[in-house]
């Protein structure tokens, strides 16, 4: 519910500040008043497009029960600010928010309706309005929905899986091909884990084998004198073991040095580097050894996977096919219930539509692919014309027949609903019916209305008036004495008679 607008420097409004009752809320004035630039703030306020921007424009409102989002905190009691400076910017609960982000969050909740707007009933639109109604009554009907639902989300996910198999069931022998290419050539190396480091090592030891060759060789030298050391030790009468020791350790590390030489000459150098490259090209490739063993590992899973290919492939289908049968059964028990919920809610409509002059409505059911909906398409009919041949007037008309339908048997509350001069150019007996229809609607909608026909204001909850002096706009809360002189003003213009004050009186204690 909007509690309270406050603008500043709109049009011809320099400062305004109301407060708004629940239910139906009527504006009225003379024409080019700024009646219009009113409905624009509050339109604006919710993200819908309009000419003009106030310098500074609050709304305040009561959360709608539903309204919820992930991107913004939103209170109880909600602040919607537009600031106009060097460009238009919104804020709600302080937080920064776009105009196209402020639209889609209101729009279930705040409906537009004009009598400039001419559209057509899409079948989508349709359908919903008959599920809404079935919800309400048939709790058997809301489980069918919500199972054909899920089933169908589950089934188009499915259909999605199996076109991907499909595209790669295109190019699998390429696929195939390329994987098991990459694992020969890697296999055809096969590197181990630290074998790099060790021919590496054997490759410097190959660089240096004649100088240590050579270096053994003199060294030896080093065991024609032990024996001398040894008598010289004993001369002495000193403990020589230590010396021995180290003539063993001596011994033992020239015996190992030299068995290696014998080694290094039996290893073929040609093939030491020949392996080194292998592996030099494996590292290149894919970062190192350890890496081009995990992408063996990984293009071996991968050809594993295409083998399953055709298996996962004739499993899909043969769900799929089960399923589309199964969901086409569910479809079709949720379109036998529509139809003859459509038959209750024309027999509904016909009374709304006698008293607006408008011939009986009927919904015309086709068939679709099935969809989320099922597989229902629907349009509708009023006598032998669609709807598209209506004027914007008659439409609209329609539209709120529609609405009261919907409301019956239904006491939540429903948000906002706007409508700008909903019956102009209507004759007294429709302006009484969509005074009672919008009457009804304000049961469950806080409605926001600009009029020039006195019943919808003798309806009102609350009656604004809206006047021009000069080159500035005021608006003003109607008292009962002010509601009677303005609705005179709208029967008989500026210069009442009796009968219009008469009159203005009668229509008004009629609603009290």
């Amino acid at each position: 519910m909007v509690e309270r607008l406050y603008l500043r420097e709109l049009v011809t409004f320099k400062e305004l500040e109301l407060e708004f009752n629940q239910g139906l809320v009527v504006f009225t004035g003379p024409s080019g008043a700024g009646k219009s630039v009113l409905i624009s703030a509050i339109l604006s306020s919710f993200g819908y497009s309009t000419q003009g921007a106030a310098a500074l424009c609050e709304l305040n409102l009561l959360k709608p029960p539903k309204l919820s989002s992930e991107s913004y905190v939103l209170e109880e009691d909600l602040t919607i600010k537009a600031v106009k400076k060097e460009k238009l910017r919104y804020f709600i609960a302080r937080q920064n928010i776009s105009k196209k982000a402020l639209f889609e969050l209101f729009s279930p909740h705040v409906h537009y309706l004009s009598v400039r707007d001419k559209e057509s009933f899409d079948s989508e639109m349709l359908l919903n309005l008959i599920d809404s109604a079935l919800y309400r009554k048939d709790k058997s009907y809301k489980k069918l929905s919500k199972e054909y639902k899920k089933r169908y989300r589950n089934y188009r996910e499915k259909v999605q899986e199996l076109a991907r198999i499909r595209e790669d069931e295109a190019k699998l022998a390429e696929l195939i091909e390329f994987a098991t290419y990459e694992i020969e050539k890697i296999e055809a190396v096969d590197p181990k884990p630290g074998e790099e480091e060790e021919l590496f090592k054997v490759k410097q030891q190959l660089s240096r084998i004649d100088k240590l060759k050579e270096a053994l060789e003199n060294a030896s030298e080093i065991f024609r004198f032990e024996s001398s050391v040894q008598e010289v030790y004993q001369l002495l009468e000193k403990e020589s073991d230590s010396f021995f020791e180290a003539m063993n350790q001596l011994r033992a590390d020239f015996e190992d040095a030299q068995l290696l030489a014998e080694e290094l000459e039996e290893v073929n150098v040609e093939e030491v580097l020949d392996r080194l490259g292998d592996l030099t090209a494996l590292k290149n490739r894919y970062g190192s050894i350890e890496e081009s063993l995990a992408y063996k590992e990984a293009k071996k899973a991968e050809l594993a996977g295409y083998v399953n290919i055709e298996r996962d492939k004739s499993m899909l289908e043969q769900f799929l096919a089960l399923e589309y049968s199964e969901l086409n059964i569910l479809a079709g028990k949720i379109s036998q219930a529509r139809k003859r919920e459509a038959l209750e809610i024309e027999k509904k409509l016909s009374g709304y539509l006698e008293s607006l002059k408008l011939p009986s409505l009927q919904f015309r059911f086709g068939s679709s692919d099935l969809n989320g909906l099922g597989r229902d398409e629907v349009d509708v009919w009023l006598g032998n014309s669609k709807t598209a041949t209506l004027s914007g007037g008659e439409f609209n008309r329609l539209r709120l027949a529609l609405m009261a339908v919907g409301i019956e048997d239904s006491g939540t509350k429903q948000g906002v609903l706007i409508l700008d001069e909903i019956d102009a150019n209507v004759s007294g007996d429709e302006s009484i019916a969509i005074a009672t229809m919008i009457a009804k609607l304000s049961s469950v909608y806080q409605i926001f209305a600009i009029s020039h026909q006195p019943h919808l204001s003798a309806q009102a909850d609350q009656h604004i008036v809206v006047t021009k002096e000069g080159s500035e706009s005021r608006a003003e809360v109607l008292d009962d004495a002010g509601r009677i002189e303005e609705i005179t003003r709208i029967v008989s213009g500026e210069n009442p008679t009796e009968q219009a004050v008469a009159f203005a009186q009668k229509i008004r204690d009629t609603v009290l």
